[in-house]
């Protein structure tokens, strides 16, 4: 088993001073914490791998090719592989566990 803790996942992403920690990768799937800070641009490309975000906290609107809507705490959002997606309007620092599949390169 392996098991983790947000906070201090969130601890050690701000100590790597990165948006993204990648903290679990198997055969078949990989996880990161994503961070974005109220006001802050989402950088993001398409990915080669489908994408589930979990939103843990904050609030944004988020775009997945040409459809848009808002995201809180709880929030699922399904990315599939090479489809264009960014999060704007970040209103609370936001912070989402972002799941790949197949690992992310």
């Amino acid at each position: 088993m392996k098991a983790f803790r947000l906070d201090e996942l969130e601890t050690e992403r701000a100590a790597n001073d990165g948006a993204y920690l990648q903290f679990l990768r198997e055969k078949n799937m990989s996880v990161g914490l994503y961070a974005l800070d109220s006001g802050e641009h989402d950088r993001q490309q398409p990915h080669n791998q489908d994408e589930v975000y979990f939103v843990v906290s904050g609030r944004a609107a988020i775009t997945v090719g040409m459809e848009t809507t808002q995201v809180a705490r709880g929030s699922v959002v399904y990315v599939p592989a090479g489809v264009a997606h960014k999060f704007h309007h970040i209103s609370e620092d936001l912070r989402v566990l972002v799941v790949f599949s197949p690992p992310e390169a």
